[in-house]
């Protein structure tokens, strides 16, 4: 999945809670989040500064030993091995 399909995926999901939100503004939430090669995102950002980004309980964004590292968190765990609708 590509960051057009990303943002369109979650447009879609918006829609099903009854939100409106356009592409273009997801896919710039998502380079404002993740970054572009001219930019730095806020998670690349927080991290270099030594910080720690929780992503509720999706996971974390972390450094080990100066390389970005994500932990998944236990709703994700669960979701994946198929223990959650």
């Amino acid at each position: 999945m590509d960051k057009s399909q990303l943002a369109r995926a979650a447009v879609d999901k918006a829609a099903q809670e009854g939100h409106d939100i356009r592409q273009e503004d997801a896919e710039q939430l998502i380079d404002a989040l993740f970054g572009t090669v001219g930019m730095a995102g806020v998670i690349a950002e927080a991290l270099k500064r030594g910080e720690t980004v929780v992503a509720g309980s999706f996971g974390r964004f972390h450094t080990d030993e100066g390389s970005a590292a994500f932990q998944p968190g236990k709703a994700l765990t669960e979701y994946l091995r198929g223990s959650t609708p």
